[in-house]
């Protein structure tokens, strides 16, 4: 098993504690429906920030990038709920990648999740870049503690800022993302620690790292919303 389709839409962003409970009741029993009802979305799942605090991580796993600029997706985007209106304000730093899949392997829910943000150091770097963590994605699903590993590439769609994004104030996003997942967190932290430290990564053609560790909060696929 892998991810789900060619594409996916990653992002990251703060909620203050104080209306993280608003949050996750509209994100779960609204904004998942919503995005799940949309032709080419084939999974939404959201983490949580490892240990406590305010991150969330939240992953659509999509038919092919094509739906990033679908007008399904768009007359969503550029038509938000008002409750949509009320939250999008509080969706601190978000980072939001609009990605095609370049490997994916093993399973991409387990209970704890690492998301590692990186780019290529030159342009004439990202083959060898992509192919020694391709390597390493094909192997990581089978060992103890871990299920899967997934490496994504932000490639921006052809269209224009969405309504969403100007209400936050516009997005950054992350050039390439490593997500691996497990059922043993001490696993993930080891191998954000060792394999996938940013030394390790900077010796294989990487920059510009940011590791983050995460705990599934929830995660649906269409069906689920019936």
């Amino acid at each position: 098993m892998a991810l789900l389709g060619k594409a996916a839409l990653a992002m990251w962003w703060e909620i203050d504690a104080a209306a993280m409970g608003e949050f996750a009741h509209w994100h779960a029993h609204e904004h998942f429906p919503e995005r799940l009802g949309i032709p080419g979305f084939r999974r939404a799942s959201r983490w949580r920030q490892a240990g406590g605090g305010d991150g969330v991580f939240v992953m659509y796993e999509l038919d092919g990038h094509e739906v990033l600029s679908s007008d399904a997706y768009l007359s969503r985007l550029n038509a938000p709920t008002p409750w949509s209106v009320r939250m999008m304000p509080l969706h601190k730093g978000m980072m939001r990648s609009q990605c095609e899949v370049l490997a994916s392997r093993g399973a991409a829910t387990a209970a704890h999740a690492l998301s590692v943000r990186l780019s290529p150091t030159r342009a004439d770097a990202a083959d060898a870049l992509r192919a020694a963590l391709a390597a390493l994605i094909d192997e990581l699903p089978a060992r103890p503690g871990l299920t899967g590993a997934h490496l994504l590439r932000h490639r921006a769609p052809p269209i224009a800022q969405t309504t969403e994004q100007k209400i936050r104030g516009g997005d950054r996003v992350a050039d390439w993302v490593l997500v691996v997942t497990g059922y043993d967190a001490a696993a993930l932290r080891a191998l954000a620690e060792g394999e996938l430290s940013a030394d390790a990564l900077a010796a294989r053609g990487g920059t510009d790292f940011t590791h983050a560790l995460h705990e599934l909060a929830y995660s649906a696929v269409p069906v689920d919303m019936g």
